[in-house]
């Protein structure tokens, strides 16, 4: 394991953990917790932008609905099932939402007006994962997955397909990755539907990838049971591909959950079902990011965004004014007051990967100023007022007004 790896960071920052009491699970330390939730939050407000409305759908389910669907066909060997006291039907914790969003959908009549129709999810799964394929946050047996589908007409699909390819685009930037690949995964040998089907879903989709300005290459045989995907292969600092997001198309699924809506003409319609996911699963996308990043999280990321150091105890009055006025500004601060020398407290903010640090002695508390100090090791003094609206600044997210 090199000093690059996710697990070693996540030990060497104290973000999370796991232990064989739950294996394949992770114990989310209170700053690791903090970039999980940073994270969600950006993909929840980008998904919001995008037109997408959140939902939340059960864990556990009736084995029924994965039959109907073709998961329990399809996945029955990772697949978690249990049967309830009172109840003796079999339950399964869902491996993903799609035939849950299905219930959303088909809960009323909707009309070719309504369409398209956009749900989201931070949805809870588990998989019965072999015990040789965990890896730390990259291969898990609980996860969520930042689900999220499309029901519309198939006239709507190729600009519902740009314009989450349009999304995929500015994520992926905002969280640092440069390049990615993108691949049209066609039809598996075990697959369910027509062959006409997968034809016109497979054209479909090239097409909107062609409209979408992104160059493919074809990868036989990799696609979904129902239907063809693209994938996104991410290209992180060392060269290597992650697949994360992706964009399936199903013909299937509404034909197996019956998912209709009310055309012009007052038929009924067969719904088209896009499967969307920017990151995949999110534990994964972490571990891509601390890799990717070598434990230096951007700014609006980093758990910890500063580290307010005394120069000497004289100094810790103020340092808490200090560190009072930047949290109420909303950044992410600590305070380290330790009796320690100046020297050893940068080199532990170093090491905890907090990307700016702020000095405070006594000519900074007689003239109001703090002395700041970014990763480079360039300095400047700023005055109070002026030294927060500066890091503010240097850490404002993707999604702040001044970059709107």
């Amino acid at each position: 394991m090199n000093d690059f790896d996710h697990r070693q960071l996540g030990n060497m920052l104290d973000l999370f953990h796991q232990q064989d009491e739950g294996p394949g699970m992770v114990f989310w330390h209170p700053r690791g917790w903090e970039v999980y939730r940073i994270v969600e939050d950006y993909i929840r407000d980008s998904m919001r932008r995008a037109g997408f409305r959140e939902v939340r759908t059960p864990q556990l389910l009736v084995r029924s609905l994965w039959e109907r669907s073709g998961h329990w066909d399809k996945f029955q060997a990772g697949m978690y099932s249990v049967t309830g006291a009172e109840d003796a039907r079999p339950f399964c914790l869902k491996p993903m939402s799609c035939p849950c969003h299905v219930q959303i959908f088909n809960h009323r009549i909707r009309s070719y007006r309504d369409l398209p129709i956009r749900y989201s999810e931070f949805g809870a799964c588990h998989r019965d994962e072999p015990s040789g394929s965990l890896e730390g946050l990259k291969r898990t047996r609980a996860f969520t997955q930042d689900d999220a589908h499309v029901f519309c007409a198939e006239e709507q699909v190729e600009a519902e397909v740009r314009n989450f390819c349009d999304l995929l685009r500015v994520v992926y930037r905002d969280l640092g990755f440069a390049s990615f690949d993108v691949l049209l995964a066609t039809r598996p040998r075990m697959r369910a539907g027509e062959e006409r089907d997968w034809d016109r879903a497979e054209a479909a989709l090239g097409a909107a990838a062609t409209a979408a300005g992104l160059p493919f290459a074809v990868r036989p045989g990799e696609g979904a049971f129902y239907g063809p995907k693209l994938e996104f292969h991410l290209i992180d600092s060392r060269g290597r591909s992650w697949q994360c997001g992706t964009i399936q198309l199903d013909f299937v699924l509404p034909e197996r959950l019956d998912v209709s809506f009310v055309g012009a003409e007052n038929e009924r319609v067969r719904a088209v079902m896009i499967h969307h996911a920017v990151l995949g699963s999110m534990e994964r996308f972490i571990a891509m990011l601390l890799e990717h990043h070598e434990g230096w999280l951007p700014s609006w990321l980093a758990p910890e965004q500063v580290t307010v150091a005394t120069v000497s105890d004289a100094s810790n009055g103020y340092g808490r004014r200090v560190v009072a006025m930047l949290e109420d500004a909303g950044l992410r601060t600590v305070f380290d007051d330790r009796p320690e020398r100046l020297e050893k407290k940068i080199v532990d903010g170093r090491e905890q990967r907090v990307p700016l640090f702020v000095t405070v002695g006594a000519r900074d508390e007689k003239a109001s100023t703090l002395s700041l100090r970014l990763r480079d090791g360039t300095q400047a003094t700023f005055a109070l007022a002026a030294g927060v609206q500066r890091l503010l600044e240097i850490t404002q997210s993707p999604h702040s007004p001044a970059r709107a």
